[in-house]
């Protein structure tokens, strides 16, 4: 859904290229989905869980009366109570500090976090934010067309997400992710080849006989947008998705919420920093040299996913736990874990 509301979004914005005004335009039109979500919001319920938690039975089980069938309600409220009772009972108001205490959790937390911040550091989102750009870099000038290719681009973003969701199970989230990033790797030597070329000596000198047939840098230009669609064909199935799934399933009941919050805080900051600095270091050491760099950074987030992830796919979140325990404490030491 993310991807298909920026692929969305570049469809608006293609639209509004030959108004006047054209980025308030495209700025003011996205009032409207937030204006709908607000009103739609209003009729959104509380979940089932956190009404049970607050002794609000009646308007929990309303709530589930809407999602299931009545051969299937009874024993979803049967469960609701279960886990209900097992959480007053547990460790359930853990503070943040509280995953750094623990072995297993700074280890689980490490591998969350850390994938959402090579998701950023990757460069997604700076492809995605300034993918008109990018594409204006290699040579192609016109807004419309800038827009059009990087309309293609997000089209591209949204069917690879859609293709990491079939290959998510069948693959694991391991291997896809290491696929992925050795795709993602080659596609950004590419982007920095091409750049690199686009602005060396050779190919000003070049120029200078192309200008006549009016071909300067298109070639180079055509390179480096076959660069920028690989980089998505392989980043979306892969880096896209699994970061979120992968915190979605590392952590115990008691710590999900918190871990899975903060990682996505380590995604959102790391967003923030990768969006802030890109055309500043486009500017200082040039496009080439910036998308070398985030090569590089892929490379490290190999390593990263190579030995600090584990394979999840077909796991319980028992399994998962026990899995922690073991990385932490080792072998026998295990049972010591489990107990702790």
């Amino acid at each position: 859904m993310i991807t298909g509301g920026q692929f969305l979004s570049y469809l608006v914005n293609l639209a509004f290229t030959e108004v006047p005004g054209t980025w308030r335009w495209m700025l003011g039109v996205a009032a409207l989905p937030a204006i709908i979500q607000f009103f739609l919001m209003l009729f959104l319920p509380e979940s089932p869980r956190w009404l049970y938690l607050k002794n609000e039975k009646p308007q929990a089980v309303a709530v589930l009366a809407k999602i299931y069938g009545s051969d299937r309600l009874e024993e979803e409220i049967d469960l609701l109570a279960v886990a209900s009772e097992e959480a007053f009972h547990s460790k359930n108001n853990v503070r943040y500090l509280d995953v750094f205490n623990s072995k297993e959790m700074r280890l689980a937390f490490l591998a969350g976090a850390g994938l959402q911040a090579f998701q950023q550091f990757t460069g997604i989102n700076t492809v995605m934010y300034y993918s008109p750009t990018i594409v204006q870099m290699a040579g192609f000038t016109s807004n419309q067309l800038a827009l059009l290719l990087s309309l293609i681009i997000a089209g591209m973003n949204a069917a690879g997400t859609i293709v990491g969701i079939f290959l998510i199970d069948r693959c694991g989230r391991r291997r896809l992710t290491l696929s992925s990033l050795c795709g993602v790797i080659i596609s950004l030597l590419i982007l920095s080849g091409a750049f690199f070329l686009q602005s060396s000596e050779l190919n000003s000198s070049l120029c200078e006989v192309q200008t006549l047939h009016g071909t300067c840098g298109k070639s180079l230009g055509w390179i480096a947008v076959l660069g920028l669609a690989l980089y998505i064909a392989f980043f979306s199935p892969g880096m896209g998705p699994v970061p979120w799934a992968v915190n979605s399933e590392i952590y115990p009941e008691a710590y999900r919420g918190v871990c899975g919050g903060m990682s996505a805080t380590v995604n959102w900051v790391s967003n923030l920093i990768v969006s802030q600095t890109f055309l500043s270091v486009v500017t200082i050491i040039g496009t080439g040299g910036t998308f070398l760099i985030i090569a590089g950074v892929a490379m490290v987030a190999f390593i990263f996913v190579a030995l600090f992830v584990p394979e999840t796919k077909g796991l319980s979140f028992e399994e998962v736990e026990r899995l922690w325990k073991e990385r932490a404490w080792g072998g026998e030491d295990a049972r010591r874990g489990l107990l702790i």
